[in-house]
């Protein structure tokens, strides 16, 4: 769980940011505006999102429904990356 919030999470998240912004037409420097603003409070809300997805998927959920209930968790994370990476354009320093 640790490697996930430290490694992949961040990771993750960077390149979902990223790729987003450069399918919507954003420059380098855009997209540097856009993960300056996004990317702590998204990594913010994961460390608090998922250890709770995790908590409630293993102590609750019968072993043959976990992957079902974790793919669940991970759909509603999805939409609130879709969620935050629609917002607005970052302001850009001139």
């Amino acid at each position: 769980m640790v490697m996930g919030q430290a490694l992949y999470g961040p990771a993750m998240t960077v390149v979902f940011f990223s790729l987003n912004a450069r399918l919507q037409g954003e420059n380098s420097t855009e997209i540097v505006a856009h993960l300056k603003r996004d990317l702590l409070p998204t990594m913010l809300n994961g460390v608090m999102y998922w250890p709770v997805c995790d908590f409630i998927t293993f102590r609750f959920i019968p072993v043959h429904l976990q992957p079902l209930v974790s793919n669940s968790f991970s759909y509603l994370w999805t939409i609130y990356m879709t969620y935050m990476a629609s917002l607005e354009k970052a302001e850009t320093a001139s």
